[in-house]
């Protein structure tokens, strides 16, 4: 070939078109910000992925998840859920109220789907149950609506009470409104009461050292994901101290407690993945309704009743939805 030849081609072959690589669309991304610590209760998180699975989505296949865990530290919730909306997340899963509150602060557009123990209208999250409104929903366990029943479930365990006791943790949002509740439960049954706060598992030792010293006849553990994160050390010190606790969730009693009434964290945790599958196929959160636990479960752990020396009364057997031996 000449010379010329090969230049006349070399200017043809620029000229021709270039096809096009077809962009592949971007992996959304989900922000998880918890309350709590990296590594607890590994089953919620299966949970929570068996749900965004059914929703047709597979975390590394066609979403991706990042987490922010504040360790209990409620005051850092507010950077952590910044950094999130910085990240560009598609939705925000934001688990218990603090975090809920800090991720609401933090965007007005990016759908939020939240896991909280209290009731999201009074909490300012949502308009109302049915038409959340603005871009949040999830599901609310309202917990505050039990603690009449744990009293009463906790009064038949130990019918000779006189004094119970109350741990609460007063950095939780939500802290005041329970123990006006659990005051009131008492006030109608006439039951004395004490209540303790903590805030820090140094808190948490030290509520129970001036427990030790007052002797009450049980406990009561607030509903605070703090408290979850902290499900060891309550458990180890009610059964060093020799203390009848009921707790909010399974998980205390499967790790030793005595007794627990509350909606199954697992089913709840399967309900934010299904609605975050939801948010990311282009559901609005305000066409979303709050959903609410449609059972409540009472367990009961013979072990740690028989290390106190009590008798489950057979009307709580009866009752129990489930009872560990």
């Amino acid at each position: 070939m000449r010379r010329r030849e090969f230049i006349t081609l070399l200017v043809s072959a620029a000229a021709w078109p270039v096809p096009l690589v077809a962009q592949q669309p971007a992996i959304p991304v989900v922000g998880f910000l918890s309350s709590r610590s990296a590594g607890e209760f590994p089953h919620l998180l299966k949970a929570f992925d068996k749900g965004l699975n059914e929703a047709g989505y597979v975390e590394g296949r066609n979403v991706m998840i990042e987490y922010r865990w504040a360790e209990g530290r409620y005051d850092e919730l507010s950077s952590l859920a910044r950094r999130l909306v910085q990240r560009q997340v598609a939705v925000i899963v934001a688990i218990a109220l603090p975090a809920a509150i800090a991720a609401k602060a933090a965007t007005k557009t990016i759908p939020i789907v939240f896991f909280s123990g209290v009731d999201p209208v009074k909490a300012g999250l949502v308009a109302s149950f049915n038409q959340p409104g603005g871009n949040l929903t999830g599901t609310s366990l309202v917990m505050t609506d039990l603690e009449e029943k744990r009293l009463a479930l906790l009064r038949d365990l130990v019918p000779k009470a006189t004094v119970i006791a109350a741990l609460t943790n007063p950095s939780n949002p939500n802290s005041d409104v329970e123990m006006e509740a659990l005051v009131s439960a008492t006030r109608a049954l006439r039951q004395q009461i004490s209540v303790a706060k903590a805030s820090s598992a140094a808190d948490i030792d030290a509520a129970f050292s001036a427990l030790a010293l007052e002797r009450p006849d049980a406990l009561i553990v607030g509903s605070d994901p703090f408290f979850l994160s902290r499900y060891d050390q309550l458990v180890r010190l009610a059964a060093f101290h020799a203390i009848p606790a009921i707790f909010f969730a399974r998980e205390f009693v499967a790790a030793g407690g005595l007794m627990s009434y509350g909606a199954s964290l697992s089913q709840e945790y399967h309900q934010l993945g299904v609605y975050t599958g939801k948010l990311l196929s282009g559901v609005r959160p305000g066409d979303l309704p709050v959903t609410q636990p449609t059972k409540l479960e009472l367990i009961i752990n013979l072990k740690a009743a028989g290390a106190l020396g009590l008798e489950i009364p057979p009307s709580l057997l009866v009752n129990a939805d489930e009872v560990i031996e």
